[in-house]
């Protein structure tokens, strides 16, 4: 049956301020998003696209300089926003005695670019890894105390759906990124020439996966046993449909409700949909989108616009009809000039409590399978529903260009 859409406007994530996270220690519990680590083709290609274009700055690198002979790193950072990427130095089976090598060679040759490793905090990585093996989960490292001049951390790694893998971290002692031979780096050295995006980010908003056909139930069930997250939010094909295509969407949460996961699946409709799209570009289910959370996002979209990044082309029917929309209906008062929005091609969606502003880009890579999502929330926490029709037929005008707006085999 179609699940039934949630209101979330009255629901308010718990901060760092007001949350308490004495309660959780002795449990175990998901408290953040860590970083997100991504597997490329080209570690300095791709950062020097997150700091020349996105407003990222460079804070860590790894590689044969630092004395690592196989993997190569760059992290790049921006408010609590932490994105590694990481790729290798060595040809296919080269190195027996780094698994990590080949692993990471047959990830890209079958997904493309893209992202490895959601990495979670958590306040006890003992119990919370006891408390998800017990329920099914799959342990690909057990919980280590390592120590190094940076301090003390504990790490855990938990497979999750398809090739996708979750680091656990408690760093609540340590002052680095991660064990092993990082230095700390200028990132004035990754910048090229004096003009570079300045922006403000907040921290990771969201991080959607999508699913294959019948999947999101079982996965939503996967990420409550074994993660003990909640569902927050949820809308099915009545909501999310354009003339030819559909899908289905549930959100899984933390319990303090600072990670959240939506899991998308296709649903039927006469065209195939985005999410078969990625389907069959990533060859299984993985990370279609990080969302990123700013205070500014009109600041932000227009000094990544300025410095290359690319975004969806909202047409102006869609502000035709927002404007219908909003004379029809209880809306806030917008701090933002409306023509401002609409200049930077901005979506809205809103309730009688409150608004988000939202903006994707196209995808970043060679691959239609991974991009980005800006967003900025004033007293709403819901994901952009009221965009899904308005964004949706953007994105399939996107993928006929692509040559990948076909008739669905399962109308």
């Amino acid at each position: 049956m179609p699940t039934k859409s949630i209101s979330t406007s009255g629901i308010s994530s718990a901060s760092d301020d007001d949350f308490d996270l004495t309660k959780f220690i002795d449990r175990g519990m998901c408290t953040g998003f860590d970083h997100v680590t991504f597997y490329v083709g080209s570690v300095n290609a791709a950062a020097r696209e997150l700091i020349n274009s996105f407003g990222f700055i460079s804070r860590y690198e790894l590689g044969l300089e630092t004395g690592s002979k196989s993997i190569c790193s760059k992290v790049v950072c921006n408010g609590n926003v932490r994105i590694q990427l990481m790729g290798t130095v060595r040809p296919l089976h080269s190195t027996p005695d780094d698994p990590r090598v080949d692993e990471i060679h047959l990830h890209i040759a079958t997904h493309g670019d893209g992202v490895k490793d959601i990495a979670f905090s958590v306040t006890n990585v003992e119990k919370f890894c006891e408390r998800a093996e017990k329920a099914g989960g799959t342990l690909l490292m057990r919980p280590q105390t390592i120590k190094d001049k940076n301090g003390e951390i504990i790490l855990a790694r938990i497979a999750g759906i398809g090739d996708t893998v979750h680091t656990i971290i408690d760093r609540t002692n340590y002052n680095g990124f991660l064990p092993g031979p990082y230095n700390v780096t200028d990132s004035a050295t990754d910048r090229q020439g004096e003009d570079f995006p300045t922006l403000n980010m907040t921290c990771i908003d969201h991080v959607v996966q999508n699913d294959d056909w019948n999947m999101m139930l079982k996965d939503c069930k996967f990420y409550k046993k074994v993660f003990g997250f909640h569902k927050f939010w949820s809308v099915d094909e009545r909501q999310i449909h354009t003339k030819y295509s559909a899908l289905k969407s549930t959100v899984m949460a933390s319990e303090n409700e600072s990670v959240k996961m939506p899991v998308n699946e296709p649903a039927k409709g006469l065209k195939t949909s985005q999410i078969e799209e990625y389907m069959e570009f990533n060859a299984a289910a993985g990370i279609q989108h990080v969302a990123i959370k700013v205070p500014d996002i009109l600041s932000a979209v227009s000094e990544m616009k300025k410095h290359g990044v690319q975004f969806i082309n909202v047409p102006d029917s869609y502000y035709e009809n927002l404007k219908k929309r909003m004379e029809a209906s209880k809306h806030p008062k917008f701090e933002e000039s409306f023509e401002r929005i609409k200049k930077l091609g901005i979506l809205i969606d809103y309730d009688e409590n409150g608004y988000l502003l939202q903006l994707f880009t196209k995808p970043v890579f060679d691959r239609p399978t991974f991009f980005f999502e800006v967003i900025q929330r004033h007293n709403h926490n819901g994901f952009g529903a009221g965009n899904f029709k308005g964004l949706f037929e953007v994105l399939e005008a996107d993928q006929a260009k692509r040559g990948n707006l076909k008739t669905s085999t399962r109308i």
